[in-house]
């Protein structure tokens, strides 16, 4: 605690705060530069998290081929069978007779012995499912219950194994349907085990081969291991044999596909709306960031709309930004040439708006979109997602490479939450503030510390001169 003025009676400790404000004032300045580099750092993240997120949207939702294919298929039986489409991005239609289903081996054992025991020594057995090509010895140990050897089998086996306790039985189902049997013998350690699960020579049980389902697809005779399989673009399941021709027709989900395109269109007019605002967004330049002194004689009130402003245009006129805005504007405006034949948007009934105000965005005729898609879903998906290059690359992956190519433009500049200020130009710039300013404070320090020594020395000699004043007055006084 200083105090000053006792001998002079000056406010020494408002002059030197006063003294010191002057003094303060390019350390304010560099305070100042920096809260707004980290405004701008702050914006920059902002932004890239909205590039990221396009991207992310691009990929999933427009260039991969799977938005293009959804079909609404029609079938003559759909009791008997469903279809799904899986790939085909043109229309199909055929014929199917189910001639037999799939189904899964079994095997029941005899009656069981000893059921209500534990096992009374080590034992194993070996069992091979249809499809195995060896049979997996399981080994139970001394002690094993029923629930013990009824896990390890389900575990360690292709097969699954069930224990009734009303008719003290076991059964065993193969875990996956197809032509074959379950075979299940004595193993290497041990014996009896067999015979306690009902299925020794003396009690020895039935089985039930499963088989393999059976088709006729477009007249072509087809066998396979499960009723739920892919076939010709095609995710198949079986639910009942009735051997008819069953027939079925998949036509292009228009709505589906048209939501895609209508996705893509919604999404980047998003983009390009934030974008614009964040390069022509307005910048005050009389309203600088505020110290903690300024802050301190403001209410919250005020101190929220001034910074609203201080921050406002930190990316105006952003390069990166505008030169992003004109990348994809081109992008989406040129043509993707696909077997001589050449694609664009406005073939779709994509146009770019005529109101200046919209700065580039994309307006949909969606009768004209529709009957595009329709005549020909192909041509669609070629035009957004082609993945070729130069000319023959779909105008999403031309939008897309932009952006990404931006992102990673900003992220040396401003760098990623998490990052090392020292791996991003605009966080060594911070660094180098930092440092600065830990400089300017210790350069005030010793600039206060070297006032209050000066007023502390011309205190001390008033102080000498009120005392010798009134040592020569006391000895005047005292002469008269």
């Amino acid at each position: 605690m200083k105090i000053g003025g006792l001998a002079s009676g000056i406010d020494t400790e408002s002059i030197i705060k006063d003294l010191m404000k002057a003094q303060r004032i390019p350390l304010d300045k560099v305070t100042q530069k920096k809260q707004y580099f980290e405004w701008q750092l702050n914006d920059y993240r902002s932004a890239n998290r909205d590039l990221k997120s396009f991207s992310d949207k691009l990929f999933d939702n427009v260039i991969l081929q799977k938005n293009y294919t959804a079909k609404n298929v029609s079938i003559s039986a759909p009791d008997d069978i469903s279809i799904k489409s899986k790939g085909n991005t043109e229309n199909f239609s055929g014929t199917i007779n189910i001639k037999q289903l799939a189904t899964n081996a079994t095997y029941t054992g005899g009656t069981t012995l000893n059921i209500d025991k534990k096992l009374k020594g080590d034992s194993s057995i070996k069992i091979q499912g249809p499809g195995d090509s060896e049979p997996v010895e399981i080994e139970f140990a001394k002690g094993d219950s029923m629930d013990d050897i009824v896990k390890k089998i389900n575990e360690k086996s292709s097969v699954r194994a069930f224990y009734d306790e009303k008719t003290g039985n076991f059964g065993f189902t193969a875990k996956q349907s197809g032509e074959g049997n379950i075979v299940i013998t004595e193993g290497s350690k041990g014996t009896g085990i067999a015979g306690y699960l009902g299925i020794s020579s003396k009690t020895q049980g039935t089985g039930t081969a499963g088989v393999d389902a059976k088709i006729q697809y477009n007249g072509m005779d087809i066998t396979r291991s499960s009723n739920i399989f892919e076939l010709d673009g095609m995710e198949i399941t079986l639910k009942a044999a009735n051997q008819k021709d069953i027939t079925f027709d998949a036509t292009t989900d228009t709505d589906k596909v048209f939501e895609t395109v209508k996705g893509f269109v919604d999404n980047y007019n998003k983009l390009i709306e934030d974008l614009n605002k964040k390069i022509r967004e307005p910048k005050y330049r009389s309203y600088q960031p505020l110290s903690a002194e300024e802050k301190a004689d403001m209410k919250e009130k005020e101190i929220e709309l001034w910074e609203e402003k201080a921050k406002s245009g930190t990316l105006r006129n952003d390069p990166e930004l505008s030169n992003l805005l004109s990348s994809m504007r081109t992008a989406l405006t040129g043509t993707v040439e696909i077997d001589g034949k050449k694609l664009n948007l406005s073939s779709l009934g994509i146009t770019t708006s005529k109101d200046y105000l919209d700065n580039g965005k994309l307006v949909i005729n969606e009768t004209k979109l529709k009957e595009a898609i329709s005549k020909d879903p192909v041509e669609v998906q070629k035009l957004f997602s082609n993945d070729g290059a130069g000319k023959e690359q779909g105008l999403a992956r031309r939008v897309r490479a932009a952006v990404d190519a931006t992102q990673k433009s900003i992220q040396n500049s401003a760098g990623k939450v998490g990052d090392s200020n020292k791996s991003f130009s605009l966080g060594r710039t911070l660094d180098d503030m930092n440092k600065q300013i830990e400089r300017f404070e210790t350069r005030m320090q010793m600039v206060e510390s070297r006032y209050w020594k000066q007023f502390t020395a011309m205190e001390n000699a008033i102080q000498r001169a009120n005392a010798q004043s009134a040592s020569l007055m006391s000895a005047l006084g005292g002469g008269a």
